[in-house]
């Protein structure tokens, strides 16, 4: 009697730290729902991003603390009960310090520029909602161009459609990812295969001060980003698809991940910090590749075309 009472203790408790908990996020004023929040367990790699109608499903419990992240609206730490409407208020801005430019637009440069053929590595979120973002240093040749008129990438999906946000931060006083530095959020949708992108922001009206940026980008955990692979395992415990290593190797049909994959260059300096947890951590040269196309060496392959 004893043995089964705790395997029924053991079990329950299984399940109870298991189970998924369900939510809505909602604007405080309006009342209308927020999509694409960023969600994550307090100081845990646990994480999901709210879908177009503000709902989520995140596998924790509600003794958990989850932080809530959106552009335009202020952070939020809370446990959640099950169901839970979670309510956002609007981040009120704070005039900054700026140099009062006039765009002349005479003259137009290239900043970071590269080759489809030189990407051979991708940064993917796996499961997470996670946010990678790379610093532009400042320069000579950047201050006698500082507004941002276009921003190239190259991306690789599996998917007809998978959708992306840009992100731009300011540089805070430690010197990793500060403030949002606009408060519109931008999605950028992209099409299946390796492409390379470009972006439009001439209208964000985006100066480069003397500190730098951050530019990167948010995957964004929904249903419609959502890619499923059939995968095998090879001698190292790495996932390897369409591959398969001898006869005798099982073939998993479980793996899954959320598009897009962003490229990498080769690079001796990191200049990528990540969000995780509700908290940024630079990432640093020597991690080793593991996993299914998610690379930690290298910078983002961002390019800038910067006009005067």
């Amino acid at each position: 009697m004893i043995n089964k009472y705790w395997f029924w203790m053991l079990l329950f408790a299984f399940q109870f730290s298991f189970s998924q908990l369900k939510g809505v996020v909602k604007d405080s004023i309006s009342g209308q729902p927020i999509p694409y929040v960023n969600i994550w367990v307090e100081n845990e790699n646990i994480g999901t991003t709210s879908e177009l109608d503000g709902t989520f499903t995140i596998n924790t419990t509600s003794d958990k603390v989850l932080v809530f992240s959106a552009v335009g609206y202020l952070r939020k730490k809370a446990r959640v009960a099950d169901n839970q409407g979670i309510l956002l208020s609007l981040e009120v801005n704070h005039l900054k310090d700026v140099l009062v430019q006039k765009r002349l637009g005479k003259e137009q440069i290239e900043i970071n520029t590269f080759k489809s053929k030189e990407v051979n590595s991708y940064h993917s979120a796996d499961n997470k909602p996670t946010i990678i973002v790379t610093h532009i240093k400042n320069s000579s040749i950047i201050e006698e161009h500082p507004f941002i008129q276009k921003i190239t990438f190259l991306s690789n999906s599996q998917l007809a459609t998978a959708k992306i946000k840009l992100r731009i931060y300011d540089v805070a006083p430690d010197g990793g990812p500060g403030a949002n530095y606009n408060d519109e959020t931008i999605i950028v949708s992209l099409k299946k295969g390796k492409r390379k992108n470009t972006i439009d922001v001439s209208d964000q009206n985006i100066i480069i001060p003397k500190q730098g940026l951050f530019i990167g980008f948010e995957w964004i955990i929904i249903k419609e980003n959502k890619y499923t692979f059939n995968y095998t395992i090879d001698q190292k415990g790495n996932k390897r698809i369409g591959d398969l290593i001898n006869k005798t190797s099982k073939i998993y049909s479980d793996g899954q991940d959320y598009q897009p994959y962003i490229g990498l260059l080769k690079s001796e300096e990191s200049l990528r910090w990540f969000y995780s947890g509700g908290k940024w951590h630079k990432l640093l040269n020597n991690i080793e590749n593991k996993g299914h196309l998610v690379f930690s060496k290298g910078s983002l392959a961002i390019q800038l075309t910067l006009t005067n």
